[in-house]
């Protein structure tokens, strides 16, 4: 069975932000067939650099969907939009059999391989955990996350890093301001 949250949350954390340098674990089209590979999502046939974009063009839209679950003001149309893209391209049907009604790509290749991945935001939404799906707040991070705390208020991916990182800015700014 497929941890449709833990493929998503793969997917994003493709790419790396850091503030020294972020680092693209998609960076060419090998590298993405060799990630949809490991991760179950066979594509049967050569990625192209279209392919390439096509794939990136649908993380960073989840990424900003994981943004507004973090309740940060993002433009969710724009990702809703390369969603419905990638769910066209893949070619998402609603096909039944004896174990009931699911939705499945027909599209051969990488199209297919990315409509899996939006079949996994339709279940992650359908069973509930995408909500608990996040990105870290921090700009400079953006790290996907699944929030498993009991109030479902983690705002980012490490308290250790990015939460002291964050805090101490704010603390600075409150000393600043009120020492101005």
């Amino acid at each position: 069975m497929v941890n449709n949250s833990a493929l998503i949350k793969d997917f994003v954390n493709t790419l790396h932000k850091d503030p020294h340098g972020d680092e693209e674990g998609l960076a060419a089209p090998e590298q993405l067939d060799a990630w949809l590979k490991a991760h179950g999502l066979p594509t049967g046939s050569r990625v192209t650099a279209a392919d390439l974009a096509s794939a990136i063009e649908l993380r960073e839209a989840l990424r900003v969907l994981l943004l507004a679950n973090n309740g940060e003001d993002v433009d969710v149309a724009s990702a809703y939009a390369a969603l419905d893209r990638a769910a066209r391209g893949g070619r998402v049907e609603l096909c039944f059999d004896d174990d009931g009604p699911a939705l499945v790509p027909a599209a051969r290749g990488v199209a297919g391989a990315l409509g899996q991945i939006v079949v996994a935001v339709q279940a992650a939404i359908a069973d509930e955990s995408w909500h608990r799906l996040k990105a870290c707040r921090a700009r400079d991070c953006e790290w996907a996350f699944i929030d498993n705390a009991k109030n479902q208020s983690r705002a980012w991916c490490s308290m250790r890093s990015c939460g002291n990182r964050e805090k101490a800015r704010a603390h600075r700014a409150r000393h600043r301001a009120a020492g101005a």
